[in-house]
Order: C-alpha cells, then structure tokens, then sequence
C-alpha cells in the first residue's frame, strides 16, 4: 500500500481481484475499492473476502468492456492491481486514454513491464513504449520473481507505475500513432522504409529524415517520441 501511497478514503480500482487478497488491504487501508473481475467462478469467494469492508464494490465483467469515464465518476481514482497478463497492454492502454485515474501501480509480466517502460535504443522498445510515452510518466519500481508467488507461476513479473500527464507532444494521438505503428511493423527495417510505405518515395522518406536532423538509415526503434513528432509534422507539411 505504501508504493500506491493509498490512503483512507482514497478511490482505487483493482482489475482481476480474483479470491480478494489484495482487496481487503486495499479496504482495511481505507481505500474505496471497486474490484474487477471476469471469472464469475471466483465472485462467490471474493464477495464473501470483502463482506466486511461496506466499502468495497465488486463487478464482475470484462474490464476491457468497461466504460470507465461513466464507471468511475464522480472523483479522481488510483489503479492498484495484480493485472491479468493476457488484458494488461490493451487494457492500460485505454484508460490511459479515457479514465479519469491520476496514478497506476500495477503487476505485469516481465517482458511487458520493461516494454511499458523502455526508451528509445531498448531492447524492448516499441510502439506500445512511444503510446505509453504519450499519455504517462512510467517507470519500473522492481522486478519480481516467480518464487515469491504460489503457486510460482511460469513467468517473472514487474511492477511498474504510470503517472499520467499531458502529452509533451503538440500532435494528437490520432495523428501520431498510425507513423509509430508502421514504424515498427517490421522490426529492424529503417524508419525510410516505414515512410515509404505511408506514401514517400526513397528520396523523399531520405530527405524527410534530414530535415528532421536524423540519418536517413535510422530504424526505428531509435526514435523517441519527440523524433517521431518531428517526422509526423513533416509528413503533414
């Protein structure tokens, strides 16, 4: 509770409660609670965990169906949650976009963590690393091992928290992430043939480049999300 900085009377979602372990120290911190989870096998346990606590609320659905700007208003929320690993990226991904949460400490899988975290030149850097970018300050708080779980699941995990802000960027999301995207459509291809395919021919992708002071031969996964608005502003010039 202490990395989340929960608090009484805080509102906090948790996605993927499961049997309510995490719940109920949300709820004896004195958090608002609303935890999320799909298995209705497991809604039986977890509302009977929670029965104590008038504060929390369980919804049992698909968090990815969530309408979350209608769900959680009115107030500010945090998300602290143990992330079902298949939902974690997409899931992040639009409420970033669209909920109203001012912080996020969430437990993903490893490979997941650092790519929600990576910078331009990571070995895990992509499009997802350049949207998360967008929308949030992120940072990986600590690795964690499989062994400190039971059962030990196959994978490690990562914790990792997301503060959202406004983009640092002038584009919209809209206008940006379609030159992001196909800039990693083909992995160790160069960012001149990403350009080529959205319209540019060789000279022009080359020249376009230049003038965004990179070298022609750059691939993408060596741009950050600054370079990549400077590459959009020019395809729209």
């Amino acid at each position: 509770m202490s990395l989340a900085g929960v608090e009484p009377g805080d509102r906090v979602i948790e996605v993927g409660a499961g049997l309510g372990s995490l719940t109920v120290a949300l709820a004896a911190a004195g958090a608002r609670v609303l935890a999320v989870e799909l298995d209705r096998a497991l809604a039986p346990a977890l509302e009977e965990a929670v029965a104590p606590f008038p504060s929390v609320r369980v919804e049992v659905g698909d968090a990815l169906a969530v309408d979350w700007p209608a769900t959680l208003r009115p107030g500010r929320w945090k998300m602290v949650s143990n992330l079902p690993y298949n939902i974690a990226t997409p899931l992040l991904l639009q409420m970033l976009e669209r909920a109203p949460v001012d912080l996020y400490l969430v437990m993903v899988q490893r490979e997941v963590g650092e790519r929600l975290v990576a910078g331009a030149g990571d070995t895990a850097y992509g499009a997802v690393s350049v949207k998360i970018a967008y929308r949030a300050g992120a940072r990986l708080v600590r690795r964690v091992p499989a062994s400190v779980f039971w059962p030990a699941p196959k994978v490690e995990s990562a914790l990792v928290e997301l503060v959202p802000r406004p983009a640092p960027v002038r584009l919209a999301a809209e206008e940006l992430f379609p030159v992001v995207e196909e800039a990693f459509a083909e992995r160790r291809k160069t960012m001149a043939n990403a350009l080529r395919r959205l319209g540019l021919d060789r000279e022009g992708a080359a020249a376009l480049l230049v003038r965004c002071g990179l070298d022609p031969r750059v691939r993408g996964e060596r741009l950050s999300l600054e370079d990549f608005a400077r590459v959009t502003e020019e395809l729209r010039a």
